[in-house]
């Protein structure tokens, strides 16, 4: 990587000004602790929920022997999905050579920290004993899906934070002695996490060393990640669960997701951070495209898991079909279907819509209806048990989540926007050095 240098007042100028026009965001402002006390708030209540939960069991939520898992599992598999978002774009975009993925490769690296660091504790509120959760590590059995999946959720969440700050040593260093009018404990955090970088040739080459060995490392990882969630699915023989496509099937839709939150996400930033120079509409057309490709791939992938079993349509196949499809879930099944993909494909063909608001709004209804499609992955099998349901009270056969289940799943998504806003906003969320590095003049930049 070429190096950044400061020789003479005139290059030093034109970093001052591509700098001072990112780091205008990073201030600790009235919006911003207006922002955080609510949201801490919103969390403060919704914990108090999981208490009652942690004191009373499981018997508060919906959950029953036949449908034990419920919104908390769908909610963790939408989480794993939603953070390999960081692969996409990093990884796969990146070492492909797009550069117009560089605005937006920290957006989507805060964004899989944030849902990857989540998930784990998501699967705590599952629990109803969260006090033996180190017997996972002490007495895991290799044999287990369960063992897997918590090593590649810590893996890829480490792989995650390591390709948010690598790239940013450099920013921090340039950043340093430009925060004037921010708290101390700031600047003595940027002074500590740049380790004294100098912007030396030698530095630059060694840190692009390490980050491609990274976004090599992260890929296999990612994919692992939702592999794994996908067979703690396709392992048993329960009607739809018990398929071989799970594992592609699971990663399709979670590029799917992960594209939809990072595109949500740059919006709000171009919006409220001021940065349409670096977020523009150029790269909301290519996240379009990106979206088009990703959800045709996924559709393809829905048309394959529900049109086999439809053509063989084996007992237990059929009652599952048609639960989905005419039943108790039709409803959400086919909204699912047609909001979250069909109608988003449709409608991103047109390049009107490939444009900043529209993408924004429809990638929110993608979003939505990805974690609705989560809880149609996880709930609606469990509801045709292989054995015949006998001498059981009416509520143990239809699941309904309660108003704790709803609150503690609000709290793990609070908790998300929580660490998106301290990361973003004590960070600069375009990367400085990378953008200058784009162009020889980095004057033209931010014109």
């Amino acid at each position: 990587m070429d190096e950044i240098r400061f020789n003479t007042p005139h290059e030093k100028g034109k970093i001052d000004s591509l700098a001072s026009d990112i780091l205008k965001s990073v201030r600790i402002n009235a919006g911003f602790l207006l922002w955080m006390t609510f949201l801490f708030t919103l969390l403060a209540a919704c914990l108090f929920a999981y208490i009652i939960q942690l004191r009373k069991g499981l018997g508060v939520t919906g959950l029953r022997d036949f449908t034990s898992w419920g919104m908390y599992i769908a909610n963790f598999v939408f989480f794993v999905a939603t953070s390999l978002c960081g692969m996409l774009i990093s990884s796969v975009l990146g070492l492909i050579g797009y550069n117009w993925v560089k605005p937006i490769s920290r957006i989507a690296e805060i964004i899989a920290i944030a849902f990857a660091a989540v998930a784990g504790l998501v699967i705590i509120s599952d629990m109803g004993r969260p006090d033996r959760l180190p017997y996972v590590f002490l007495f895991g059995r290799v044999q287990s899906p369960i063992l897997w999946d918590v090593t590649v959720v810590t893996t890829y969440f480490v792989l995650s934070m390591l390709l948010w700050f690598f790239p940013m040593i450099p920013d921090l260093a340039i950043a340093k002695d430009r925060l004037e009018g921010r708290p101390k404990f700031l600047i003595r955090a940027y002074e500590l996490l740049s380790f004294r970088w100098m912007h030396h040739e030698v530095q630059y080459r060694i840190l692009g060393q390490a980050v491609r060995i990274l976004l090599i490392l992260i890929i296999p990882t990612a994919f692992a990640i939702h592999t794994v969630t996908s067979w703690l699915f396709a392992v048993t023989p329960r009607t739809g669960w018990d398929s071989t496509i799970f594992g592609p099937y699971f990663i399709s839709g979670a590029f799917v997701s992960g594209a939809a939150a990072v595109i949500i996400a740059m919006y709000f930033f171009r919006v409220n951070y001021k940065l349409e120079k670096y977020l523009n509409a150029r790269v909301f057309e290519r996240m379009g495209r990106v979206m088009i490709l990703v959800a045709i791939v996924y559709l393809y992938f829905n048309l394959n898991e529900f049109l086999v079993p439809a053509y063989k349509l084996k007992t237990g196949d059929a009652i599952h079909l048609r639960e989905l499809f005419t039943g108790h879930y039709a409803m959400l099944f086919w909204g699912i279907q047609l909001i979250g993909l069909v109608i988003p494909i449709l409608l991103l063909l047109f390049r009107q819509m490939r444009k900043p608001l529209p993408m924004m709004i429809i990638s929110l209804f993608v979003l939505c209806a990805s974690w609705f499609k989560r809880y149609i992955i996880v709930v609606p099998p469990q509801a045709h048990p292989n054995l015949p349901v006998q001498n059981v009270p009416v509520e143990w056969m239809v699941y309904s989540p309660t108003l704790i289940e709803t609150a503690v799943t609000v709290a793990s998504i609070v908790l998300v926007l929580i660490i998106i806003t301290i990361l973003s906003k004590l960070f600069p969320v375009i990367p400085i050095w990378e953008m200058a590095e784009e162009k020889e003049d980095a004057e033209r930049i931010i014109q």
